[in-house]
Parts: C-alpha cells; structure tokens; sequence
C-alpha cells in the first residue's frame, strides 16, 4: 500500500525488526520519458531477484518463502510508475507489503534482512523539510503536513475540528474583516482552546516547523487561549482560508517557508563557521564518516542530492567507479541515518553550499 506521508512514526514501525526474511526493493525511476521507458522492465527484474533469492536460501521456510513472494506480487500490481517520482521501495516481509514512492534518488537495491533498508526514507524526510500549516477560522480548524511544495490534510488526532456558528457567511465575511464579534464568543474561544490542544498533541509525536494562518483576530485570540501555537515559527495574518484546500494553503504559505528554508541555510553556515574557528569541524565524506561511526557529530550538513559510491580501505573511504567490486553506493544515507541515531540534528541544503567542505559536513561534540 502506498502511504500519504513519512512521519517519525512512520519511520520508527518501518524500521523494527521483523521475522526473516524482511525484503527491501530499490529502484531509481524518472519522472518524464523517455527516461521512464524502462522502469517497469527494472522493476520486474529486481522484484524477480528478490523471488529468486528467496527460494535460493534455505534459511527461509516454505510457508515463509510463499506468504513473502505472494506480498511482493501484491505490491508489485500497486505500483505507479506512471506518477513515479525519483525513487522506489517497495518492503515486504511475512503478512505485510509497502510500497513507497520517493523524492529523492536511490540505488537499485535488493537487501534480504531482519529490518526493512530505511535509510533512503529516513533522508527522504529529512531533505523533504517537513513542516505543519495549521489554518484557522471561526468554525474551522485544519492541519496540513508539507514536505517541500506538496501539501496534505492531516485528517487523525481530532483534526480538522469543526463548531456551529451562527447563520451569517464567515467565510465571506473573513475576506473582509468583518467577522461579527465571532472571535470575542465564548463559544469560539472553547473551540480554538480545544483545537490547540489537539495542535500540541501532534507536536510533542511530530515536531516541526509550524506556519499558523488566519485572521488576525483569529491569530491573536489562538496566542491568548494556547499555548500550542506560540511554538510557531511564523503566523502569517490571512482569512479566508477555514475551508480551503491544501493547494490554496501551500501558495498562501509558499513564500513564508521559503524565506524560513533560507534562514535555515544561514543558521547551518554560522555554525559551521563557528566549528571551524573552535577546530570542531569535520569535512569530507571520509571524515565525516570517521566522526560519526564514534557518535562525534552534533549537525550534519549534507548538499541535497550528494551521492558518492566509495569502497572502504584500511578504514577509510575511498571513491569508486560504479559497479567496482563491493562499491557502497549508499554512504551518505548510512551517515545520515548513523547520525541520527547518535542524537545528532541532520540539515539539508542545496546544491553547492558546501563545495568548500565536500559537500558534506560536521559540527564536532568534542
């Protein structure tokens, strides 16, 4: 099944452990012909290794080996590569599929394990920048998820929320700021103090950034009652939007997360440049690397869509040509994902931010 949107949570039931055989299928895909032409003929010959290999290893029992050829299959016909973005995985162990459509590119892959490979996720999520919209109105209360320009109604944890008002058109009347004493009504103020609650709930399972809409009105009695909301990272004074749909929310907050995304980028540099004058700077895929494999690295940078095959060599990495004898295709996402196992904050940013370090950098816990 394909799911709407990579969370924490997500992540962490994706990545437990499961009985063996756990089966994980990369496939990098195109998004435009011609370049797409050959993607289902790819993906047909992975998901036929995986078979393959499953039935080659004895470790597997038959019962096993047939519940899991049978998961593949139904992934398989829910694949859509017509809509395909950058890259795939499809996971299936015994009782279960998923399939995973992804931003960003992977390696073809196919990994047999007691843990589905979920490190092309884990940096999926982290460069999608993922963060919250919450619209508000008089009678309405809506959560959006974001990751990049996309945008998705967050429909569990009591979202949206709803109330009664009375009979004139609010959303009329919020477009022209003149919303009859709505936002000094008890009633209203029970509504917002319910929604904020429901807001700080979704917050302390999925932290990030949060952009708040609405009218000031709206805006200034929400601070008054919460406490949720003051955790925003901008509120952009906007009616009209109680009812709308997340395309109209994503370019009513477009510009918003655009200029948040560019104080990121600023932020990352000036704590890298700090670590450079504090000799606290590791760079380069290789020492980079060394640092996190000994839980040294407090922020990793990486440039968005750095990828480079290495071979490892005295304990060190080395870049390699694909298809080179035992060449890890995927290191940078194993930093990622060792980084973030160690407690440390993982940023994205663009292409050429970091030519200077390699593309690739750490600030130093010691």
């Amino acid at each position: 099944m394909y799911a709407a949107e990579l969370t924490p949570t997500v992540l962490a039931e994706l990545r437990r452990p499961r009985r063996y055989p756990a089966v994980s299928v990369l496939l990098p895909t195109h998004r435009r012909e011609p370049d797409n032409a050959q993607d289902p003929v790819r993906l047909r010959n992975l998901v036929a290794e995986a078979k393959n290999r499953l039935h080659a290893d004895e470790a597997v029992s038959r019962a096993d080996r047939l519940d899991v050829v049978d998961q593949l299959d139904r992934a398989l016909r829910e694949v859509d590569l017509v809509h395909a973005e950058d890259g795939l995985a499809i996971f299936a162990a015994p009782g279960e599929f998923q399939v995973w459509s992804l931003p960003r590119n992977v390696p073809a892959r196919v990994v047999l394990s007691e843990t589905f490979l979920t490190r092309n996720l884990v940096s999926a999520y982290i460069a999608g920048a993922p963060y919250w919209v919450l619209t508000v109105a008089a009678d309405r209360v809506a959560l959006f998820g974001g990751t990049g320009p996309r945008l998705v109604e967050h429909t569990s944890g009591r979202f949206p929320l709803d109330q009664v008002l009375p009979d004139w058109d609010v959303e009329r009347q919020e477009q022209i700021g003149d919303v009859p004493s709505t936002f000094r009504d008890e009633e209203t103020r029970r509504f917002l103090r319910e929604a904020d609650t429901a807001l700080t709930a979704v917050l302390e399972a999925d932290q990030r950034p949060l952009y708040v809409l609405g009218e000031a009105a709206a805006l200034a009695l929400l601070d008054e009652v919460g406490s949720g909301v003051k955790r925003a990272t901008a509120q952009v004074p906007r009616g009209g939007l109680g009812h709308a749909a997340a395309a109209a929310v994503a370019e009513a907050v477009r510009s918003t997360v655009a200029q948040q995304g560019e104080r990121a980028v600023a932020e990352v540099h000036k704590r890298l440049d700090q670590a450079r004058s504090d000799k606290a700077l590791a760079s380069g895929i290789d020492e980079v690397w060394q640092s996190v494999t000994l839980g040294r690295v407090a922020l990793l940078a990486v440039e968005e869509d750095y990828w480079e095959p290495v071979n490892v060599a005295d304990n060190h990495l080395v870049p390699a040509g694909a298809g080179e004898p035992d060449v890890r295709e995927d290191m940078v996402d194993e930093i990622v994902e060792r980084a973030l196992d160690t407690g440390a904050t993982v940023r994205f940013v663009p292409a050429g931010e970091l030519a200077d370090g390699g593309r690739i950098a750490a600030v130093l816990r010691y």
